[in-house]
């Protein structure tokens, strides 16, 4: 699967444009044309033909002032593009310890890799505020594939953005690791967090909202 999408977008551009798209809730010709440097109708021409191929779809975005605008983001077909854990090899093994060990057994060694898990970050987190922490945890976050950014604003307040999990497989049939893993980001920046996933069409996207009083 993943050699036939690589061959179906085997041009820079593309890689550039749903590079953006990942990182974002979607965006419009213009938008991806000045983060790119393009264009416009070079960057409308390329998207174009990526809708047509089934890795984009594209919807009105409102406006605050005007007409919506159309947008551009992508869809599940470009998801063998990003990384993920060996899930079926997982999920099957846990399946085997569930059947053989005991219902619990899952669980446990859910627990178990959270608490290595935690421990690695842990020798990143750099800081003493919670800002400093985050900002660190994000960059770590980043480099071990989850597209992760550290966004602070008034309105939305401190929060850890992700835009990839190559664990998410392994998530929607363990439900309890999301907690687990809220519970890790919440012992590295000692504070509460909250989970969140918001989706749309191809995009996941998921948001750790971190107190910060």
């Amino acid at each position: 699967m993943f050699s036939k999408v690589f061959r179906d977008i085997a041009k820079p551009q593309w890689f550039q444009i749903i590079n953006a798209l990942k990182r974002s809730q979607g965006m419009s010709v213009s938008e991806l044309s000045k983060a790119m440097k393009m264009s416009y109708m070079g960057v409308k021409q390329h998207c174009v033909a990526m809708e047509k191929k089934g890795y984009l779809d594209t919807w009105r975005r409102p406006k605050t002032v005007g007409r919506p605008e159309k947008a551009y983001r992508l869809t599940l077909k470009a998801d063998p593009l990003f990384p993920s854990v060996g899930h079926d090899m997982v999920i099957r093994i846990l399946k085997v310890t569930e059947r053989q060990i005991g219902p619990n057994e899952p669980e446990r060694l859910l627990f178990g890799y959270f608490q290595d898990l935690t421990e690695e970050f842990a020798k990143k987190v750099k800081g003493k505020s919670v800002i400093e922490k985050a900002t660190s945890l994000a960059k770590a976050r980043d480099q071990a594939a989850h597209l992760s950014e550290c966004i602070y604003d008034p309105d939305g307040g401190l929060r850890i953005v992700e835009y990839h999990n190559p664990m998410q497989p392994l998530f929607e049939q363990y439900p309890t690791a999301e907690r687990m893993e809220e519970s890790m980001f919440e012992k590295l920046l000692g504070t509460a967090v909250d989970r969140q996933l918001e989706e749309a069409s191809g995009l996941k996207c998921y948001i750790f909202q971190i107190t910060t009083l």
